[in-house]
């Protein structure tokens, strides 16, 4: 090989890794602008400590591993948490909270949900009582997209609150129609009624997802009532199936989008990671194959849903937290996989559900949920997700089961939209997380994680989890980047109620009135601050999360 072939394979061969590592992203960061740092105008001087260092952070400023998406940040609305477009408070902290990109109408709710039907208007073709294995058939609540009802989120509404939010929509049509509907050709039927309301939709939104967790058996289409079907569909989905109607879906949309002169994206519903376990269905092991059989590259992305923790354990603290690294890890390298295996494209992965499962003790609403939401955060970026939306912004309370971000209003003390503790961290994440990520090393224990960023405008952005039961002095080190004057600190730490689980968070130890949730005015909370010098040293309490900010130099 001489050096001009020697040379231009060597250039090639750089392409497709850049190509590669970009897949999993895609379109999501084609849109990805430069982050420029908000330096703190005030602060409050923070004390070093003194202590011996216990961890080392060592930042690599030069060696970027990614692109960070901005859609990483997102949260998923839904129709039974009212019509909040006449709630300015929760608007307010929706829009501090900047979350980019709100998913609607669900959850199990979107393979029940008629966009464009009033109540009482149910398509003709839609049996009132929709069957699910092992069950009595029941009669179904179907959900409607033109509802002024102030205790539903309507079609109009949600788009409304998109606009007052500054946030970007993900719209998940109704998939289950296409299998209980019963006209004589209920797949076209379906795909048609989605291709209507992307016409609707008149490019406000890119990003479809077709259906909601179709292999599961809670959702509206799993199973359906053969003698009603008039497409001699089987008795239960699969995945085949699902990729066959897939196609039709994504035609249907497609041409709609073209007609209005719109570039939409359409994504398909996945199993996160392997199904293996004795008690799990044959169809459910065969899912993810058997789509790509049928559909093969037909999908823009892949949809993939996560609740990290043992479903309805009461599971510690512990077992939560490190569930943040491992499962993040795991499905990423399952998404490749599944590509190499199926011979399809590598494609952005989306995950549009997350949160935990954990109950018992009040897990879901405490800041250690707040703190696996920070470390989720942190493994997105580096596993290089496109886009992710946590379920939800609010659910219901349930004592303390709640994946709501705000409380409802429907637990004792808490006034209705109070931030949960998770928001403080979702919060703090965004602000001081910049757009590319770097390379960073931890020595001196497990249980400390650290994600680092390099904003567009030059400076630093850290995040440090202690996720372990002892305190820890960090010292960080950064190699290829000159210090500016000074650094800023936001510390969050729990209370002291609740045993593992504090339903408080406090921020530079500055806590909030109720009995759950943080300060009032996440804006207004002033950061802790020190002059940079030739390093920096920081506190971290036993289950705390740090984010910093450093200057460079100018």
């Amino acid at each position: 090989m001489n050096i001009h072939t020697k040379l231009s394979f060597i250039a090639v061969l750089f392409i497709c890794n850049c190509s590669y590592a970009q897949n999993t992203q895609g379109f999501f960061v084609d849109e990805h602008q430069n982050k420029k740092a908000e330096i703190p105008k005030s602060y409050l001087k923070y004390v070093e400590p003194t202590e011996a260092t216990t961890v080392e952070v060592s930042i690599d400023y030069n060696k970027v591993l990614s692109a960070v998406s901005k859609y990483l940040y997102g949260n998923n609305a839904n129709p039974y948490m009212t019509d909040i477009i006449d709630q300015p408070e929760l608007l307010n902290h929706i829009k501090t909270l900047a979350p980019q990109v709100i998913r609607y109408p669900g959850g199990n709710i979107s393979n029940v949900f008629f966009w464009n039907a009033a109540p009482g208007q149910k398509p003709h073709d839609v049996p009132d009582t929709l069957l699910y294995p092992d069950k009595k058939p029941r009669r179904e609540r179907f959900w409607y997209g033109v509802n002024e009802n102030p205790n539903t989120l309507s079609v109009n509404s949600y788009y409304a609150m998109l606009k007052q939010t500054n946030s970007t929509g993900i719209i998940c049509v109704n998939y289950g129609y296409a299998r209980y509907g019963t006209s004589l050709h209920p797949v076209q039927t379906a795909a048609h009624l989605a291709a209507d309301w992307v016409r609707y939709d008149k490019g406000r939104t890119k990003f479809w997802e077709i259906g909601n967790e179709n292999y599961g058996t809670w959702q509206a289409g799993y199973q359906i009532d053969t003698k009603k079907n008039k497409e001699q569909q089987p008795r239960n989905i699969n995945g085949a199936l699902y990729g066959e109607q897939f196609k039709v879906f994504a035609d249907s949309m497609k041409a709609a989008a073209k007609q209005i002169g719109a570039e939409i994206h359409i994504g398909a519903v996945l199993i996160e990671t392997p199904r293996e376990k004795s008690w799990e269905s044959t169809m459910e092991k065969t899912w993810n194959n058997d789509f790509f059989k049928s559909a093969g590259n037909a999908a823009d992305f892949f949809i993939i849903h996560c609740y990290y923790t043992p479903y309805e354990q009461n599971s510690s603290a512990a077992v939560i937290l490190n569930t943040g690294t491992n499962e993040t890890e795991k499905m990423m390298t399952y998404m490749h996989q599944l590509s190499t295996d199926n011979h399809v494209s590598v494609k952005p992965v989306a995950l549009t559900e997350w949160n935990i499962f954990a109950e018992g003790s009040k897990q879901m609403c405490s800041y250690i949920n707040g703190m696996h939401a920070a470390i989720v955060l942190g493994e997105l970026a580096k596993n290089k997700f496109g886009m992710a939306s946590r379920w939800d912004l609010a659910n219901g309370y349930n004592n303390g089961n709640d994946h709501g971000t705000f409380s409802k209003g429907d637990e004792p003390g808490i006034p209705m939209w109070t931030p949960r503790p998770v928001y403080y961290y979702l919060y703090y994440f965004q602000k001081f997380f910049g757009d590319h990520m770097v390379n960073n090393s931890v020595s001196g224990s497990n249980d400390v994680l650290a994600y680092s960023s390099k904003f567009s405008s030059g400076q630093v952005g850290l995040v440090v989890v202690n996720k372990g039961s002892d305190r820890q002095i960090i010292d960080i080190k950064t190699a290829n980047f000159k210090y500016g004057k000074r650094y800023y600190l936001y510390s969050l730490t729990g209370g002291t109620d609740n045993g593992e689980f504090s339903q408080k968070v406090l921020v530079n130890g500055e806590g909030g009135k109720f009995a759950e949730g943080g300060p009032p005015d996440v804006e207004s909370i002033k950061p802790l601050s020190a002059v940079a010098g030739n390093g920096i040293r920081v506190n971290s309490p036993a289950y705390s999360v740090q984010y910093i900010l450093i200057e460079n130099e100018k």
